[in-house]
């Protein structure tokens, strides 16, 4: 008996083994020299430790090939489609580019959390025209955001440069990416003014929501214009040099904004004016010279700040106002009502 249920455990191993490999049938002898590079490029970190000949490279940490993440295609089943190289400290030096290059079939690109990572994005990247998603976050990159993406990667469909050095302008070709819906370049010192065809090719109303976070840098200038015709699902602003006005990101055809953060700038706006879409359940505008009323459809919101601008007349009431204390009103030039000082009438 006990022999027999060895050999069913040997034979449910050995199907498990051959499932696996018809998944990976092999591991694709370009891609495999390029992670060697990568990995002999980061000194061989302990990151890399299971990076050994006796496993294949499909199997490495970090490294997904065909049918993972991506659409299954039985032809990519030994191709390395995705790297990622996440929560390290070990991992130092510059992006290996010319070795991710080798990766010739990557469509996804992750550095995050590796500070130890450093020196500029290199435009050896532009190699990997099949990119459809980089993330470059929380490390000790710094430089441009380069140009050579909007140039040459016309795939690409997620940029994440967050929690970086940053410097310089955001390149107006970001624009020419046709299927490009999220953009976080937050956390950096990016200056200058916002390219005013960011998102527009996926975003234009009635087509894809996107999404752009642009917080926390040093950007000038006024919100384009042109933004009014982007289907935002999310927009964040907030903490940068912005002026002049906000309220082309709401109204009609607008019903998949959910969240829009613009705080800590010097935007001057009428918000009695504003159309707060129906979806919308974020809005916070604190510290800058919005004037006018609240309008009613606040109380539909799940997280209001209106507080430190130049607004008068009743808060709302309803909905969830209950939920919202005095601080995200306070400063203000004379509202009033809960759950400030009562309204003299």
């Amino acid at each position: 008996m006990a022999r027999a249920i060895g050999l069913l455990l040997l034979l449910a191993h050995v199907l498990s083994m051959a499932a696996a490999a018809t998944r990976y049938p092999r591991c694709n002898a370009g891609d495999r020299a390029a992670l060697l590079a990568v990995r002999a490029a980061f000194n061989n970190a302990s990151y890399f430790q299971s990076w050994t000949p006796d496993i294949a490279c499909c199997h490495w940490y970090g490294v997904d090939c065909g049918g993972d993440d991506y659409d299954y295609d039985p032809s990519d089943d030994d191709r390395v489609l995705s790297l990622a190289i996440i929560r390290d400290d070990n991992v130092t030096g510059a992006i290996p580019a010319e070795a991710i290059a080798g990766l010739t079939s990557l469509r996804g690109l992750m550095f995050f959390k590796v500070p130890g990572v450093t020196g500029p994005i290199p435009e050896a990247l532009a190699n990997i025209p099949g990119l459809t998603d980089l993330t470059i976050s929380r490390t000790g990159v710094s430089g441009p955001v380069p140009s050579f993406i909007g140039d040459k990667l016309t795939a690409l469909q997620s940029l994440v440069l967050s929690f970086n050095s940053l410097t310089g302008a955001i390149p107006p070709n970001l624009g020419n990416l046709p299927s490009l819906t999220y953009i976080d370049i937050s956390r950096n010192q990016l200056a200058g003014a916002i390219p005013p065809l960011l998102l527009s090719k996926a975003g234009r109303k009635n087509q894809t929501a996107v999404s752009l976070k642009l917080s926390h840098n040093n950007l000038t200038g006024t919100i384009p214009a042109e933004f009014g015709a982007v289907n935002f699902m999310e927009i964040d602003l907030s903490r940068n040099q912005l002026t002049g006005d906000a309220s082309m990101l709401f109204g009609e055809g607008k019903e998949e904004l959910d969240g829009v953060y613009l705080s800590r700038n010097a935007l001057s706006f009428d918000m009695s004016q504003l159309q707060l879409p129906r979806q919308l359940g974020s809005l916070g505008v604190s510290h800058n010279f919005v004037y006018g009323t609240i309008p009613a459809k606040a109380a539909q919101l799940e997280m209001l700040n209106v507080s430190y601008n130049r607004l008068c007349g009743a808060v709302p009431t309803g909905g969830n106002m209950a939920s919202f204390d005095a601080y995200c009103f306070q400063h203000n030039k004379c509202l009033c009502g809960a759950p400030l000082a009562p309204c003299n009438h």
